[in-house]
């Protein structure tokens, strides 16, 4: 079977599907995640940085990302090949084998580090290299199948990259950096629970302990609506701290109604579809609020410079 596997990868090198295949390892939608969040956090960060750096950064951000998200999906096959919404990726598929996917995620992982290290600073590659290991080893080898906190825990792998995209400027760790860090961290939960609600077959399938198949569904929907208050009321740290100005406090704020809103409309839901509607519309609205929320607080921080807002 290993024999077959491999020979579809090289028939895909011919008609040149590999490079896709390749490509879809890196997790390109949860990388522009990443890739948007660091470019805040650097862009917030104070004293600036050379504009020919800070492109260099922001990809080793990116090649680290796609790398931990490789590494993840070399580990995670056998799951993969039984959930609906992964069973076509690269090594389920028969695409690519997972000695190849491993190699491929070690190399783009080391190399990442090494030179954001070189480009800029070794407190940013050292953050670096933690974010690829808790989210390669702590989240994928051992939380993700041991735990329905997996998530809780896990999150802070997606939430370190303004970290390093602020400590690549500054070579440290302030406190408005580990705010942007907070907001992403409690973020996680509720997207994430209010995706494992509509998906709890595919979720049970494979044999992973998200927390509806655990704890049930009145559980996770208390859950999300706790995490959802605390999330809103942290996304206006920036205005409390004084890193942002009025115009965030209020885009936050609105934002932040959105989302409470959706999350009360949830745990008031029953169950079945009425209560898989409202998760899935949980789940589409979080996306749109971490984007807009942290374009929302670059905007106020351009705003700012040119001493449009006060």
């Amino acid at each position: 079977m290993a024999f077959v596997d491999d020979t579809k990868a090289y028939i895909g090198t011919a008609d040149g599907a590999r490079v896709e295949d390749y490509f879809a390892l890196l997790k390109p939608r949860v990388m522009s995640l990443v890739v948007f969040t660091a470019i805040i956090g650097l862009l917030l960060a104070p004293g600036g940085i050379n504009p020919v750096i800070g492109v260099i950064a922001i990809l080793c951000i990116a090649l680290g990302a796609g790398g931990s998200g490789a590494l993840n999906m070399w580990y995670d096959s056998d799951i993969d090949a039984v959930m609906s919404r992964t069973r076509n990726r690269p090594i389920p598929g028969g695409r690519v084998s997972r000695g190849e996917a491993l190699a491929f995620g070690l190399i783009c992982s080391g190399f990442s580090v090494g030179i954001l290290g070189l480009a800029t600073n070794f407190v940013a590659a050292g953050l670096l290299a933690f974010t690829i290991f808790f989210y390669a080893v702590v989240y994928t080898m051992w939380l993700k199948r041991s735990t329905p906190q997996n998530i809780v825990i896990g999150g802070a792998a997606g939430a370190f990259p303004p970290m390093v995209g602020w400590a690549a400027v500054t070579g440290d760790i302030t406190l408005p950096s580990i705010v942007l860090f907070a907001i992403i961290f409690l973020w996680t939960p509720p997207h994430f629970w209010a995706l494992a609600l509509y998906k709890q077959g595919d979720y049970g399938a494979a044999g992973i302990p998200m927390l509806p198949n655990v704890k049930g569904e009145p559980a996770t929907k208390l859950q999300i609506l706790l995490y959802s208050v605390v999330l809103v009321a942290t996304s206006l740290l920036p205005f409390a701290i004084g890193m942002s100005a009025w115009l965030y406090a209020v885009v936050a704020a609105g934002l932040g109604a959105g989302f409470l809103y959706l999350a009360w409309r949830l745990f008031r839901s029953g169950e079945g579809v009425p209560m898989k509607k409202q998760a899935r519309a949980l789940f589409t609205y979080s996306l749109s609020y971490l984007f807009v929320i942290f374009l929302a607080l670059m905007v106020d921080h351009t705003g700012q410079m040119l001493g449009w807002l006060q």
